[in-house]
């Protein structure tokens, strides 16, 4: 069971029937019969009039002659006449029927209906079925429509039996979607790459402040949403869009056109407007443009960027420059020729040529703009009221002059297109029979189709598109006329454009000259601050801040020195490497203390010759013998070894051996002065108690051997656990401190303090021996180096916590040296100086009346304190002072010397010899 919808025409309007229309074939702009008829749809005219009665169901007449459109119909008539006296088809001959859809869905709907019509039914009936697949229609594919806006209702009323829909000039990218237009497909890209190409261009001109205009219509809409996108993604802001109803027949249009000139003007800072809009809607627009002397730079859209009637508008060069993007063009010469023939072709079944002719004759004697304007404004009803028996006007290099080639070039394309599906459908069929095929059977041939296109193969890919590449028009002043030129090309595979010569990419480059942009472009040393505008394009400049830098214009952010080895002054346009610093071997610091070192370590050669060469003498042996003082004359030389490395490039070994290094050396140092003062005190002290405490403490090789093996037990810790690594220290903006990082500050203070607590035993143990003979008292010494041990290293703590940078490890080297000079000095040279200045008291008599002096009274005052205290009698004192006073009474032994370490033997004399022998092992023990 089907339904069938009858087609009835009523339309009458005038009493010619050239522009009335009484039945269905009336509604035909242009035909032929053929095997095969192909359908087309095209806007001719620019509008359908609407009267101000009540609206009827009636389609009223139209006006607003289109050249451009008129021209792609002789082209697909052309390309079709040429198909069928070519060899291609193989005797089947393709037919056409041309409509005329005056830029209106309503009107595009009605040839649509007819074409869905079956073949051959007296009363153009449509049936309903559900299923279509054995449905003949009257026509086989359509070529068409002329704007997106068409083309989207008629493909989906086409798609009900699949009818393939081929469109040289609807390019809007909802039309890519083949689950809602099925059947559609175009010889042309879709506004995708159009969008892309426009914004690819506005960004190569360093322009980011734009306005758009478009049409209020789903070919407007789509296209500002796409380019919305693209315009988003590459930065650039629009700061208005004006929206122009579609139909010039809309009582708001001149409103509007107003309202977006006055916005324009009002837009200072915007010198560049995107324009999709039709070429009716761009003249209008243009006419109100020039009379309010705007001058910008006009972005046009494949709709108008070649329309030469646009372009031949008087003072269109004060409208500045318009640059635009049409389809890619190829031969059209045979085309050219059929033009110049058409004079010749009959007008019978050619409305659209009848029309043009009645045209010429009523506009024919204007000059060139003037006879463009009349075409444009005559109404069908005004033809019917002129004199058709005047005699008729040809002007065939009109037709020629306002060819579009890109609109050409595609609309023969689209026939070549279905005619080689046909011929795949028409291998093995008997085509001349017009139910041999479906429609839905071409679509599928159509999908495979390869046609040559200027020596290349294309095809339409899986979105039905055709992805050709552009033509960037520049319209330029050329002998005092506005000549449409080709820039470049820009290839929508690549995303880029190429030039031909280097005089077309001087035009290119000259369009950078006009600055359209909310803000000042922000130098390399910069970056954008986004303001209150909702505009990212709005910013204010700012500085870099320091370790940032931007190397490019128009940065959003700077970018961060990504390395800690690099910085960045404040408005950087790049990142310098840090100087490293550390103390260098020519810093004049390091050689001032490399020279103190070097110096000390002189000094210590200087006392290890003099000591070896005075070896025998009582002061080189009462300092503990030739071995003990070369053991602190090696360790001395070891500490000031150790300051060298304090100095140059910190490795891991410089790192770990410093420490270790002086920390040893001075514990062993240490360690032998400790044993030397324990045994001047224990030769010279006549207190039983401490007498004995002294001997028990008196080991000297298994003391220092001890106190040093626990220095090395710490720093061999502390390399294993928490060893001293190489750091970098980045506390200086614009340096690197090459430094040591001890590893463990716990382990280093743990070294430290166990040096200071041997110091400190020391220390104590010389102070009580401070009162020995002044010309032998090393303990005074010892005591004072110590003194400066403790005053340098109390200094050294705050100093070092609070001193950073590559003068750090000079801290350290001048305690150093500081506590070893003190040490070294006070230990040996008041010794050089007796050997050296003072030979006479360096003897063995000297030095042996010298003890016998100090024993004499130490042992007297020792003998006094001690009765003193245990009997608290005072003739008992005076009877012991007094047999001590002389030399006689020492011999007659009123007073008794004893050997190191033995208390005093009251009521015992000892004889003279044996106070020399006393005497001999005093001096003996020293």
């Amino acid at each position: 069971m089907a339904f069938v919808i009858f087609l009835i025409p009523c339309f009458v309007v005038g009493t010619d029937i050239a522009f009335s229309c009484q039945n269905a074939d009336d509604f035909v702009g242009a035909s032929s019969p053929g095997h095969i008829v192909i359908g087309g749809l095209f806007a001719v005219h620019s509008e359908m009039l609407h009267p101000e009665d009540p609206i009827k169901p009636v389609i009223q007449n139209c006006a607003g002659f289109e050249i451009q459109v008129f021209l792609q119909t002789l082209a697909m008539i052309h390309a079709i006449e040429t198909i069928n006296n070519s060899t291609l088809l193989s005797g089947v001959t393709l037919g056409y029927e041309i409509y005329d859809t005056c830029a209106e869905v309503t009107k595009a709907m009605a040839s649509a209906l007819r074409f869905l019509s079956k073949l051959n039914s007296s009363e153009d009936a449509v049936e309903f079925k559900c299923n279509y697949s054995d449905y003949i229609p009257r026509v086989k594919a359509v070529i068409g429509a002329s704007y997106s806006e068409v083309s989207m209702a008629v493909s989906r009323l086409l798609a009900l039996q699949l009818i393939p829909q081929v469109s040289p000039a609807s390019s809007a990218e909802i039309l890519s979607d083949k689950i809602r237009f099925p059947s559609f497909f175009r010889t042309i890209p879709s506004d995708f790459h159009q969008t892309r190409a426009m914004t690819r261009l506005i960004c190569e001109s360093g322009w980011n402040w734009i306005g758009v205009i478009a049409t209020d219509d789903d070919n407007g809409r789509f296209a500002l949403e796409s380019f919305g996108v693209q315009a988003m993604v590459n930065n650039v802001c629009i700061a208005f869009k004006e929206m122009l109803p579609a139909y010039l027949s809309d009582s708001t249009f001149h409103t509007k056109v107003d309202q977006a000139i006055e916005k324009i003007v009002k837009e200072t800072r915007v010198n560049v407007i995107v324009v999709f809009m039709r070429q009716f809607h761009v003249l209008k627009l243009f006419k109100k443009a020039i009379e309010r002397n705007v001058n910008k730079v006009w972005i046009a859209s494949d709709n108008w960027s070649a329309a030469v009637k646009i372009s031949t508008i008087p003072n269109v060069r004060q409208l500045g420059t318009v640059v635009g993007f049409g389809f890619k063009s190829g031969d059209i010469s045979s085309f050219q020729e059929f033009l110049r023939n058409l004079h010749k072709k009959p007008t019978e079944n050619n409305k659209f040529l009848r029309e043009y002719i009645m045209l010429l004759s009523v506009c024919a004697h204007l000059d060139y703009h003037d006879f463009q304007t009349c075409i444009a404004n005559q109404s069908q009803d005004n033809l019917l009221e002129n004199d058709w028996s005047k005699p008729q006007i040809w002007r065939d290099d009109f037709l020629n002059a306002n060819a579009e080639p890109g609109f050409i070039h595609r609309t023969i394309l689209a026939v070549y297109a279905i005619a080689h599906a046909i011929k795949g459908q028409c291998k093995d069929r008997d085509c001349k029979d017009p139910s041999a095929f479906t429609p839905w059977e071409l679509l599928e041939e159509l999908k495979k189709v390869v046609v040559i296109d200027n020596d290349k193969e294309v095809k339409f890919d899986s979105s039905g598109d055709m992805s050709t590449s552009y033509d960037v028009l520049l319209w330029k002043e050329i002998d005092g006329r506005m000549e449409i030129t080709t820039m470049a090309e820009y290839d929508t595979e690549k995303g880029g454009f190429i030039f031909e010569d280097e005089e077309k990419k001087k035009d290119f480059l000259a369009l950078k000259k006009v600055q359209s942009t909310c803000s000042q472009h922000c130098r390399p040393g910069q970056m954008k601050k986004v303001t209150a505008s909702p505009h990212t394009c709005c910013y204010e400049c700012v500085y870099c801040p320091e370790n940032h830098y931007s190397n490019q214009t128009d940065m959003d952010y700077c970018y961060r020195c990504n390395n800690k080895t690099y910085w960045a002054p404040t408005n950087s346009t790049m990142c310098y490497r840090k100087t490293i610093y550390f103390l260098a071997w020519t810093d004049w610091f390091a050689i001032f203390l490399l020279l103190l070192s070097a110096f000390g370590v002189v000094l210590v050669l200087s006392i290890c010759v003099i000591f070896t060469k005075n070896l025998d003498t009582p002061v080189v042996k009462a300092s503990g013998g030739l071995t003990v003082c070369y053991i602190i004359l090696f360790s001395h030389f070891l500490i000031f070894l150790s300051t060298v490395f304090f100095i140059d490039v910190p490795t891991e070994f410089k790192c770990k051996t410093r420490q270790a290094l002086f920390g040893i050396s001075f514990t062993l140092c240490i360690s032998c002065i400790l044993i030397k003062s324990l045994k001047i005190l224990l030769a010279f002290s006549f207190d039983p108690k401490l007498q004995n405490f002294l001997k028990s403490m008196y080991k000297p090789i298994p003391t220092v051997v001890t106190c040093t093996g626990i220095q090395v037990i710490i720093c061999t810790f502390w390399l294993i656990f928490r060893t001293p690594f190489v750091n970098q220290n980045f506390s200086i903006p614009r340096a690197i401190i090459l430094e040591c990082n001890e590893g463990s500050m716990v382990a280093f203070g743990i070294m430290l303090g166990y040096i200071a607590a041997l110091a400190f035993i020391c220390f104590i143990f010389a102070f009580k021996g401070r009162k020995l003979p002044e010309n032998y008292n090393e303990a005074k010494f010892i005591t004072f180096g110590m003194l400066i041990y403790f005053i340098a290293w109390i200094v050294f703590i705050p100093v070092y916590a609070t001193t950073f940078g590559k003068y750090l490890p000079a801290v350290e080297i001048i305690v150093v040296l500081i506590s070893n000079y003190g040490i070294l000095c006070c230990t040996f040279l008041p010794k050089c100086y007796i050997i050296i200045y003072k030979q006479e008291t360096n003897t063995k008599s000297a030095f042996l009346k010298m003890v016998y002096t100090y024993s004499s009274k130490s042992a007297g005052s020792v003998a006094v304190s001690q009765v003193s205290l245990e009997s608290k009698s005072s003739s008992l004192q005076a009877t012991i002072t007094d047999s001590c006073k002389t030399e006689n009474d020492s011999v007659n032994g009123n007073c008794h010397f004893l050997m190191p370490g033995q208390p005093l033997i009251k009521g015992k004399v000892l004889p003279r010899n044996a106070a020399g022998t006393m005497v001999r092992k005093r001096v003996s023990s020293i």
